[in-house]
């Protein structure tokens, strides 16, 4: 399939303005999202799942204080060390001793697993047996800005399409009604709309934004979803929107942006018919609602995202995009000098993503639904400038992964007695990748775009499927 000829950033910019009349805040771009899989690549290898819901931890939970338990950290607590810290040497050349803090959270063994999970995450404790722990995860940035680009696209600074876009651009979507890639709640900030973007993939691959960081729950939903005209007159109206949008499409056969925007209008059109029932949770059980935390404050929020992507996938929707953030360059999980602070996001999140988990595997949607977890990085097992809080960690933290194959009640890897690097079994966030897209049937080395005279792909020319991983 030819690449792109041209940059695409400005003329869609304008392209997008010129169509975005009559949806409301919705970007059309978002929309583009939800096109049919015509274009995509399909299957490279027998599928074990169907889709992915991504839970991002933005800003970095730590490891330490959560799934990676280190007896040496209370052994060591208060111990002046040497930690080759990696923030110090970038910026100054050097390294002093830093002081070794301990968890702040007691750790116990959970489940028939019996694997080490911390007060801090108690529910998602009660379904260890159903996750797959990554322990020796390792990427690429040391700040959030790089790390957070990495995570979603594979590259700290170079415009690439976004994972979800990737999946879009392999598999498609599994109801043409829909977008095939939501992005619930994104942040503006650590890349904003490159976290979901297709770059230089064909703009009807990129993600739907719905709602923004920091937005109130109710707020969080796909507005104007109701036509402004019904009946006879609204859909003589959109009959002569497609027949002239075609006429254009027809003089201009290799615009891939305005086949996007003429693609999004008519997904918004079908849209006004599926999705209103879609984000419509009034009809959930009163027990379902209690499940994720739903009319509880702490977690009403974010369980109001996890049910909706229940529903989304449960809805055809490939990939799902929950984010646990907000619109600071300082996102939610970054305690520089409070990590008591950790308790309050994880009492946001720990009930509503256990429930989704549970909730999935009840309705026998786990089997082919992966659930990820994590964040871009994890965080020092020392004290950041002998204070209460702990740095950025990208040489080693933990992500875990639900259903899709994906084995249950299984640790992979380790970081040394620290927790600081990972040692054993190490996985690279393009190792994850690849594996990610072969639980979906992709082979990350076969599922490129050429642009610009050279094959792309989101795992660049790294990255390896972690066999181990899988049932």
């Amino acid at each position: 399939m030819p690449g792109c000829h041209h940059s695409l950033l400005p003329s869609r910019r304008a392209a997008l303005a010129r169509g975005a009349c009559g949806f409301g805040s919705l970007a059309l771009a978002g929309l583009a999202g939800g096109a049919a899989a015509a274009g995509t690549v399909g299957p490279h290898l027998a599928p074990r799942a169907k889709r992915i819901i991504f839970l991002f931890m933005a800003g970095g939970v730590s490891h330490v204080d959560s799934f990676d338990h280190k007896p040496r950290l209370y052994a060591d607590d208060g111990k002046q060390l040497p930690f080759g810290d990696l923030r110090s040497i970038a910026k100054t050349g050097a390294s002093p001793p830093q002081r070794v803090m301990k968890p702040l959270w007691s750790f116990a063994r959970r489940g028939r697993s019996g694997h080490f999970v911390s007060d801090l995450f108690p529910e998602m404790g009660r379904i260890v047996d159903d996750l797959c722990l990554v322990k020796s995860m390792h990427t690429e940035g040391i700040a959030h800005g790089p790390a957070t680009l990495f995570l979603h696209t594979g590259s700290t600074t170079a415009v690439r399409p976004s994972m979800g876009s990737w999946v879009h651009y392999g598999l498609g979507t599994e109801n043409a009604d829909l977008p095939g890639f939501v992005s619930l709640s994104p942040a503006l900030a650590n890349g904003g709309p490159r976290n979901y973007g297709s770059a230089f993939l064909p703009a009807i691959h990129q993600g739907a934004a719905v709602g923004r960081a920091g937005q109130p729950p109710a707020d969080a939903t796909i507005k104007n979803l109701v036509p402004a005209r019904t009946g006879a007159a609204g859909r003589r109206a959109h009959d002569l929107a497609v027949a002239l949008n075609r006429e254009q499409l027809r003089a201009h056969p290799a615009d891939d942006e305005l086949e996007a925007v003429i693609a999004a209008q008519e997904l918004a059109a079908r849209m006004q018919v599926a999705a209103p029932a879609v984000f419509d949770i009034a009809g959930e059980t009163p027990e379902t609602l209690a499940l994720y935390g739903i009319g509880t404050k702490a977690t009403d929020a974010f369980g109001r995202q996890c049910l909706l992507a229940r529903r989304l996938v449960e809805s055809g929707v490939r990939f799902v995009q929950v984010n646990y953030t907000d619109n600071s360059n300082t996102p939610a999980w970054d305690q520089h000098a409070n990590m008591p602070k950790h308790l309050d996001h994880a009492r946001a999140v720990d009930r509503p993503v256990a429930a989704l988990v549970a909730d999935l595997k009840r309705r026998g949607l786990l089997d082919d639904t992966i659930v990820w977890w994590g964040g871009e990085f994890g965080r020092t097992p020392y004290a950041q400038d002998n204070g209460t809080g702990r740095d950025h960690n990208p040489a080693g933290f933990t992500v875990w992964l639900a259903g899709g194959g994906f084995r249950a009640g299984h640790a992979h890897g380790a970081t040394d007695e620290f927790g600081h690097h990972a040692v054993e079994d190490r996985v690279h966030m393009h190792d994850l990748h690849a594996t990610l897209l072969a639980a979906l049937g992709l082979d990350h080395r076969r599922l490129t775009y050429r642009h610009q005279g050279r094959d792309f792909r989101l795992t660049d020319v790294a990255g390896r499927v972690v066999e181990k991983l899988f049932a």
